[in-house]
């Protein structure tokens, strides 16, 4: 048996530190979505009847959501000296993500108009049945309804209801009360950074079930889809996911390393598990508490990723710009019926702030499509019914994109701000501080020693 002998406690025997097992865990997922595409494609009545598997296993990482987004933000605005730091990342989070959308914006509408595709499709009335179908989701929610539906009837509705801005109001008003009871608010955060650990705990036991939720969500999307959407329609999807490629590696890459540093590649290996993850769910959400807990251990601040990252999952949606624009070129070229520049950016535009909300929500993005198209242009709404067959294709780039949007943007303001250890980050992005699987939290590593600034009473004393 080898033991291990310390430096300052000579002759005294440590036992190796544990190994890593969840790293079986996701090769699991991977031999699941491999396992779930060919049941797909060899049985697709089985494959669709597995779909009950991939949504239980979504709809246990989304119970976890609420909890994990009060607690990181109560903590880390309750602990902030100054509330003004708070709104301060609030408002360059929004003001980056308008500009990121509209870039993505642009970017979908050039390449859309490149392609043109959609031409020489022909529209059933099958297709035009399920175009209705979405255009009926879509038209359920408008903007004032949205931002109305912020505020939970409840105070405690809002970790019922599923909806993160109503859990995001509610953590920013309880830290903000924190911050105004001083001293006496101290044994609350105690209280609640223990409840943190015991939430990243259970979401470490669920996500133990990822390969069965991964079989069962690949099974379903192949066996429905098959190879003859994806043979028809092969234009918009390979436009579409080169698009998506080259915004990531080109925009957002160019963006960090000139502001921070930081290679886009290294950043995106450290999320690879994450990545996985969407992959397989075909739902950004379903990564969102893992974004929370590994952005923390890179370095930002814990406020900063409080903030950024839930109000990145409705407001930072790169991705669905990018499938918005295209898609609307495609339907509007496939149904004979092309837009002027000028209708273009006026219909998109209206688009990008009805879907605000919608990001992580597997389908949204289709359903936000017919929507707009039924308020601007009804005469397109038919259209949509092409996009059905492959929208969960389409889903999981779109998932992937507005992932690393939110990434890049969460390690983006906190330098802003100020609140990014770059030292620990290149650290952690070498593999010399990994992350800790078990429990998804930082208190096996070992932090560095605060500034002086942070030397400061975090809590007021009046």
């Amino acid at each position: 048996m080898t033991t291990t002998i310390t430096p300052d406690t000579p002759g005294t025997p440590v036992s190796p530190p544990p190994r890593d097992r969840t790293r079986y865990l996701y090769l699991a997922v991977i031999v699941a979505v491999v396992a779930g595409i060919l049941v797909g494609l060899v049985a697709p009545d089985a494959g669709v009847a597995l779909k009950p598997l991939g949504t239980a296993f979504v709809a246990l990482i989304k119970m976890m959501i609420s909890p994990i987004i009060f607690c990181t933000i109560v903590l880390g605005v309750g602990s902030v000296a100054e509330a003004a730091k708070v709104g301060k990342v609030g408002g360059l989070a929004i003001g980056y993500f308008v500009v990121m959308s509209t870039v993505a914006l642009v970017i979908g509408l050039v390449v859309g108009n490149l392609l043109h595709p959609g031409e020489g499709l022909q529209l059933t009335d099958a297709l035009r049945k399920a175009a209705e179908d979405q255009a009926a989701k879509g038209g359920e929610s408008d903007t004032t309804t949205f931002l109305l539906g912020i505020v939970p009837t409840t105070l405690v509705s809002a970790f019922t209801s599923g909806q993160v801005l109503q859990t995001l109001l509610v953590a920013l008003l309880t830290g903000f009360a924190l911050q105004a009871m001083g001293r006496r608010g101290a044994p609350i955060l105690t209280g609640l950074g223990h409840i943190q650990r015991l939430v990243f705990r259970i979401l470490a036991m669920i996500m133990w079930a990822a390969p069965v939720g991964a079989f069962g969500a690949m099974a379903a999307v192949t066996g429905a889809g098959g190879f003859d959407a994806l043979r028809s329609l092969a234009v918009l999807m390979i436009g579409f996911y080169i698009t998506c490629l080259l915004f990531v590696g080109v925009i957002l890459g160019a963006i960090l390393r000139l502001f921070t540093g930081i290679n886009l590649w290294s950043l995106l290996r450290y999320l690879g598990r994450e990545f996985l993850l969407i992959l397989s769910t075909s739902s950004s959400e379903s990564a969102l508490p893992r974004l929370i807990a590994k952005m923390e251990h890179l370095g930002v601040g814990r406020a900063v990723v409080g903030i950024t990252v839930p109000t990145g999952y409705s407001f930072n949606l790169d991705g669905t710009a990018i499938y918005l624009t295209m898609a609307t070129l495609f339907v509007a070229s496939a149904t004979g019926a092309p837009l002027s520049l000028g209708e273009q950016i006026a219909l998109l535009v209206f688009m990008i702030i009805a879907s605000k909300g919608a990001a992580g929500v597997t389908g949204a993005g289709l359903a936000t499509l017919a929507g707009g198209l039924q308020s601007h242009r009804p005469g397109l709404v038919d259209g949509v019914g092409l996009i059905v067959g492959i929208d969960r294709f389409m889903s999981e780039a779109r998932a992937l994109t507005n992932f690393a949007g939110n990434a890049v943007a969460t390690v983006l303001i906190g330098n802003w701000v100020r609140d990014f250890d770059r030292d620990r980050a290149e650290e952690v992005l070498a593999g010399r501080l990994p992350f800790d699987e078990s429990s998804l939290l930082d208190e096996g590593h070992p932090t560095p020693p605060p500034s002086a600034a942070e030397r400061e009473p975090a809590l007021s004393p009046h």
